[in-house]
């Protein structure tokens, strides 16, 4: 698509592809979205963690957009290093969560689950383990029931 033309010192909304393109080549400053603030980001971890259940994040891509703007404008963002810890408890509080619910899944073996407010990263992260763990209990559970017509084992 076309973009620009760009004023000088104006800000402007453009593609986080484009953006980290022009702060790699020098053109420009990065300013993080509203969301990526040490205060808000206390809040949210903390929300976290009180909660059962998972909670809304400030954006889909969370994560995604952690790493990139912290690993290319990390000198634009202030207290970088905070902001990428609490990122960090966040994520690892949604994945013990996600874990625990996994694990109660497959242990109370349940037909269906309802996450609400995960990602896609969150969603794909465990994907395969629990989808090879129902595999397995689905195996288990087709070898331990006897077939139809065939001759009991009681005695």
């Amino acid at each position: 698509g076309d973009l620009g033309p760009f004023n000088p010192g104006l800000p402007v909304e453009v593609p986080v592809w484009l953006a980290i393109n022009l702060k790699q080549r020098q053109k420009c400053r990065l300013i993080p979205p509203e969301w990526m603030d040490v205060g808000k980001l206390e809040e949210i971890r903390d929300q976290e963690r009180k909660e059962d259940t998972f909670t809304p994040m400030p954006s889909p891509y969370y994560m995604e957009l952690t790493k990139l703007l912290l690993n290319y404008a990390s000198d634009n963002i202030p207290r970088a290093d905070e902001i990428r810890t609490l990122v960090k408890d966040t994520w690892d509080t949604r994945m013990a969560k996600l874990r625990l619910s996994a694990d109660s899944f497959v242990r109370q073996q349940e037909a269906h689950a309802k996450l609400d407010n995960l990602t896609l990263m969150e969603i794909n992260s465990t994907g395969t383990f629990l989808t090879q763990a129902l595999d397995h209990m689905y195996k288990l559970q087709t070898n331990l029931q006897p077939a139809e017509g065939s001759p009991s084992q009681e005695f």
